[in-house]
């Protein structure tokens, strides 16, 4: 009964996978399964293919297919999926599927239950792929966003601020006092010096206020004259 129920499934796999189907013997053969990108996946990269690998025991479909899988050979990478590195969680993911249908004939949903596994992981990675773009444009937002909201003040923050401040007035201050000093040197120009008593007096500058005020009047002069 078991070896009635194969051919009969097998007939119906070519009808519904001619040219995905190959046979390797009587009782195994390979089904290459085309997977289907998310939307707005990367257009340049080339649909995965993965090879799922049948072999009928003796009693199936009572017991259990044997199942492998295998990349399409020299097919190019996908960034979203590799047979090698997916192969275990893709096996261990049809193990409910086999259980409930054991005594059917049940190749062509394990088909349909390995693409649909398969896809899944595939939209999963892009949904993090973009979760991740979109948390590292946050991230860079935030950063910016810092520069015009600036640091909230405490007496911290004040405190050094304040001395900052104040350093750098200082700076700025003999800054401009060597600058002022090396314009003077560069025109040469010196601060007029004060003239000596000596050079006040040849020059004819010294006294004559005082002079002028302690002289004593003509009349005074004429009168002291006469009595003398």
């Amino acid at each position: 009964m078991g070896r009635e129920e194969q051919i009969e499934e097998r007939e119906v796999l070519d009808s519904i996978f001619p040219e995905e189907i190959t046979d390797v013997s009587d009782t195994e053969y390979r089904i290459a399964v085309k997977l289907n990108p998310p939307d707005d996946d990367d257009e340049e990269a080339e649909p995965p293919t993965l090879v799922l690998h049948v072999r009928y025991p003796e009693a199936y479909p009572d017991e259990a297919p044997i199942l492998d899988l295998s990349p399409l050979p020299n097919a190019p990478p996908h960034p979203r999926f590799s047979v090698s590195a997916d192969k275990e969680q893709l096996l261990k993911g049809l193990e409910d599927t086999i259980q409930e249908n054991l005594g059917m004939a049940m190749v062509f949903t394990i088909v349909t239950t390995l693409t649909e596994l398969a896809e899944q992981l595939m939209t999963e990675r892009k949904e993090a792929a973009e979760r991740e773009r979109e948390e590292a444009l946050l991230a860079a937002e935030r950063e910016e966003n810092k520069k015009f909201h600036g640091t909230p003040v405490t007496p911290e923050t004040f405190l050094k601020w304040r001395e900052g401040f104040i350093r750098e007035m200082e700076e700025q201050r003999q800054r401009e006092e060597e600058e002022r000093v090396a314009e003077l040197k560069k025109a040469k120009i010196k601060e007029p010096a004060r003239l000596t008593g000596k050079q006040l007096w040849e020059g004819g500058l010294a006294g004559k206020g005082e002079e002028d005020e302690d002289e004593p009047p003509t009349e005074q002069v004429e009168k002291l004259k006469v009595a003398a």
